[in-house]
């Protein structure tokens, strides 16, 4: 990445991480950058009009600029407008977390996080990158798509960590548990990345892209629906498959 794209990114970070008004001095130290670095970035965020200071020796705080861009780009996401009701619509039938992640090589990032009515609740945010593959089953779904080939580059250098007592370590047990889930249509994590939390996932192709939509939650909700919800999730897969 670019040095001076990271630091704008960083600096627009750490104000949503603080939560208050900052002065150049205060971004130079939790950034840990020189205060002529700091200053720049600041100064091309200043005559943009995404940043603006309180007051003399007040700090700076973004303006509400970059809410209504990123709204604007929210509201005519293609992707998000295809997939956001249907995947609505599956949060009401098995009230649990809703992830939508796009595929990039061997890794996915999260597009839309859906949340359910329970306070109990697993939580992804959006922007983020699926943590695991192989105790993942969002990343399940990704290693699922991979060609023999790449699939057998990938497990050659992989180190399957252990995340939990229930996390796959062997490379063989992993494979064959890709191919049941390719068998059957859905991959599933039961508590393997994360003790007491089970998700389960599919894939779809759309416009020579792939895409995967999870359903998670707590395992003492999610297992018992296990069935029911594989199927809804399999059947909401096929619909943002079809050619729009």
């Amino acid at each position: 990445m670019s040095k001076i794209v990271g630091r704008t990114l960083d600096f627009l970070e750490v104000f949503a991480d603080q939560k208050r008004p900052l002065t150049s001095s205060e971004i130079a130290r939790l950034l840990k950058i020189p205060p002529s670095s700091c200053h720049d970035v600041l100064q091309a965020l200043l005559e943009r009009g995404y940043i603006y200071e309180l007051s003399s020796r007040g700090g700076y705080y973004p303006t509400l600029r970059l809410y209504e861009m990123t709204k604007t780009i929210a509201n005519h996401d293609p992707v998000v407008l295809r997939a956001d009701s249907l995947l609505r619509a599956l949060r009401d039938k098995v009230d649990e977390s809703i992830l939508l992640s796009k595929v990039a090589a061997l890794g996915a990032t999260y597009l839309l996080s859906i949340e359910p009515s329970h306070p109990l609740r697993f939580l992804a945010n959006v922007g983020d990158n699926v943590r695991t593959l192989h105790a993942t089953s969002a990343g399940k779904a990704l290693l699922g798509s991979l060609s023999e080939k790449a699939l057998s580059g990938y497990l050659r250098s992989a180190s399957l960590s252990i995340l939990t007592p229930r996390t796959i370590t062997s490379k063989a047990k992993l494979r064959e548990d890709l191919e049941a889930g390719n068998r059957r249509g859905w991959f599933l994590n039961s508590e393997e990345s994360q003790e007491g939390v089970t998700t389960l996932s599919a894939r779809f192709v759309w416009a020579s892209a792939i895409y995967i939509v999870t359903i998670a939650g707590p395992t003492s909700r999610v297992m018992p629906q296990l069935a029911k919800s594989a199927e809804l999730l399999m059947g909401v897969c096929k619909l943002l498959a079809a050619p729009a």
